[in-house]
């Protein structure tokens, strides 16, 4: 028997074994991925052989929470460069084809703001140690966006755009604020609209015709944010910055209206404010993500505040396909890092997902 004639006979036989196994166990899903099987690896292996279509591609959605940058955060920078806060994680956040966060600090060349005060402030240069550290989405809509005023908000546009990454949610005007910023990974396009509870901030931190702002939840066309989006993406993902802080469960406001983006079109809902972890819940086939809780914050008085999960979403033209979540906790009140398996099941102990 010659070589060619072995080989032909070898993948005879595989092809065999293949389709026995399918008459065998019909309802068996190769391409499927379970996050409890054994077989994970094997079947990722064997979907990732099969040549992509238009509707195979995805894309690595990376999504963390709270990053504040100002206070005790400063200080450490101060002390240890600006890249510190961001060391133990970068690495694993640039595997991200989107990485996306909550931008708690506006960017603004001011006066340091003293430990202890609610008003926030980052230095320029941080927006460079972001997009160092792979984000290039950052949502605005918070309730401390406007603490410097109109200039932060502008100032802080204009310090993300010129490294590339884009703002959502905040900037110049009204229609500015309330603008998709749309990316594009792999074919995929996706858009954002960030919202922040007006009930928690000043009036003037709001977004008008003539002044930069944020965008408020209470005031937004929701419906027709997400229908222009879908004309300009195939996905469209609405963030919120809302709830009741130090809590792990979301309040009836969060939840009305993550469900009403979802029922307008949106795909996916990713929420912030808490300071806690809280709740995921599948509403209608779709996914809300009520708070990732803090990711860079030097709240280390308590346990929840110290704690945090990095959401890693597989997207694809037809929706999510996947989640994992990674907790976190934040150490020398700012650097998040990566906990063990004991630690990491305790922190999500706390939340139903």
């Amino acid at each position: 028997m010659t070589k060619k004639e072995i080989r032909i006979l070898i993948i005879e036989s595989f092809l065999a074994v293949f389709v026995g196994l399918l008459f065998i166990f019909p309802d068996m899903n190769f391409l499927s991925y379970n996050k409890s099987s054994a077989l994970d690896s094997f079947m990722v292996t064997l979907k990732s052989g099969i040549p992509t279509s238009e509707e195979s591609k995805t894309v690595k959605l990376i999504a963390v929470g709270d990053i504040m940058l100002s206070r005790g955060v400063d200080m450490k920078m101060e002390k240890n460069g600006q890249e510190y806060p961001f060391i133990k994680v970068k690495d694993y956040l640039k595997t991200g084809d989107i990485v996306f966060g909550n931008l708690e600090s506006p960017i603004f060349p001011g006066e340091v703001m003293p430990v202890g005060s609610t008003v926030f402030w980052a230095r320029p240069g941080i927006e460079k140690q972001l997009k160092d550290a792979g984000f290039n989405v950052m949502s605005l809509a918070n309730n401390h966006m406007g603490n410097q005023g109109t200039f932060g908000v502008n100032y802080t546009v204009y310090s993300l755009t010129k490294e590339g990454i884009l703002p959502s949610g905040g900037g110049r005007d009204a229609a500015k604020a309330s603008a998709p910023a749309v990316i594009e990974r792999n074919g995929i396009k996706i858009a954002f609209l960030s919202y922040t509870d007006g009930a928690i901030i000043p009036d003037s931190y709001e977004a008008t015709e003539v002044n930069p702002g944020v965008v408020y939840m209470d005031h937004a066309d929701l419906k027709g944010d997400i229908e222009k989006a879908k004309t300009l993406a195939d996905f469209v993902i609405v963030s919120m910055h809302a709830g009741t802080e130090y809590v792990n469960r979301p309040i009836p406001k969060q939840i009305s209206f993550a469900r009403e983006a979802i029922d307008n079109g949106a795909e996916m809902v990713i929420g912030h404010h808490p300071h806690n972890i809280q709740d995921i819940e599948q509403y209608n086939g779709k996914y809300i993500f009520y708070s990732l809780g803090n990711f860079i914050f030097d709240q280390m008085w308590s346990e929840g505040t110290r704690q945090g999960m990095i959401a890693e979403i597989i997207i694809n033209k037809e929706g999510v396909q996947s989640y994992h979540l990674t907790p976190i906790r934040i150490d020398d009140f700012c650097q998040p890092n990566m906990v063990d398996e004991e630690e990491g099941k305790k922190i999500l102990s706390q939340i139903i997902h």
